[in-house]
């Protein structure tokens, strides 16, 4: 690959992303870290993007109103960690419900790898996994709503109420002990039907999440089974929500010290746990293209440090 050809994948995977880290970039191409940056120097120079401590991002967003590049800047660090631990967490072969937040963006990166179902009410996140060989992507339908990238409304609602999800990902403008809020009034109905749709409900939260409260109250504790957040997250406010039954998981906490008894009926399996194995079988293959097998189902007796949901 010459130099001039691997500069336009990176200038395409920028514009796909909006964010990448120089390591997912060096992934992307096959090329050094070093050799990353001396790319991104070029790229920058010719105002294609725009470097960020340990990455680069478009120098200007898609759209003038499309608040979400915008808002993905805030705690972009904090952000991409948390959604590289909470996807590692998936399993495959799950449905996963993933709503149209900045943090959740970053756990959908980090899942397009996988072989999934995905159903989601967010723009950036269908056009993600646009390209993705292994995830089949359900998009909601809907009004757009274009300052969030996000389908809201009736249509958005229906389509959650009528599936059922393994795991539901979401986000939110704040938590305290009393609850969660969101600071858009106009997402409450559509996240608690994505709540409602899934066996497990996790949060994904930055520090500056914590100990806050936003416009409009989405849920009680009881309404969600763990948390994800980052390093910075205070120590004695995570500490109360654990005393609360709740499980938190922070980026960089080793498995070990986490909490086995979670006190709460939809609980993730954490701690030791016996980890399913999922053997896959080659996709049967129809007239009108790949139909995606059954998993051969086989369970492990190992037992491993290793947190999952399943």
């Amino acid at each position: 690959m010459t130099a001039e050809e691997r500069q336009h994948r990176i200038e395409a995977h920028v514009q796909k992303v909006e964010f990448a880290s120089l390591e997912e970039l060096s992934r992307q191409v096959g090329a050094s870290v070093s050799t990353i940056r001396r790319d991104l120097n070029i790229l920058e120079a010719a105002g294609t993007i725009r470097r960020t401590h340990g990455g680069a991002r478009l120098t200007i967003p898609k759209t003038d109103e499309f608040a979400f590049s915008a808002r993905d800047a805030h705690q972009l660090d904090e952000k991409e960690a948390i959604g590289k631990l909470c996807a590692s967490l998936i399993q495959p072969n799950q449905t996963v419900v993933l709503d149209g937040g900045t943090t959740v963006f970053h756990v959908a990166k980090h899942l397009q790898e996988k072989r999934l179902q995905i159903v989601t009410n967010s723009l950036p996140v269908a056009n993600l996994f646009a390209s993705a060989q292994h995830a089949e992507v359900i998009l909601t339908g809907g009004v757009i709503y274009p300052r969030l990238g996000v389908l809201v409304g009736p249509l958005a609602v229906k389509t959650f109420k009528e599936i059922h999800a393994d795991v539901a990902i979401l986000s939110a403008g704040g938590i305290t002990l009393d609850g969660l809020t969101n600071s858009h009034a106009l997402l409450i109905d559509i996240q608690r039907a994505m709540m409602d749709s899934a066996g497990r409900v996790v949060f994904c939260l930055d520090h500056t999440k914590w100990d806050r409260k936003s416009v409009a109250f989405l849920c009680d504790l009881d309404g969600l089974d763990a948390i994800v957040t980052d390093s910075a997250a205070p120590p004695a406010v995570v500490e109360s929500f654990r005393d609360r039954g709740l499980e938190v998981l922070v980026v960089g906490e080793p498995v070990i010290d986490r909490k086995p008894d979670l006190g709460m009926g939809k609980s993730p399996s954490l701690l030791e746990a016996a980890v399913p194995v999922y053997e896959e079988t080659p996709p049967r293959v129809s007239a009108t293209g790949p139909i995606a097998a059954e998993p051969a189902y086989v369970e492990s007796p190992t037992t491993v440090n290793v947190a999952t949901w399943d």
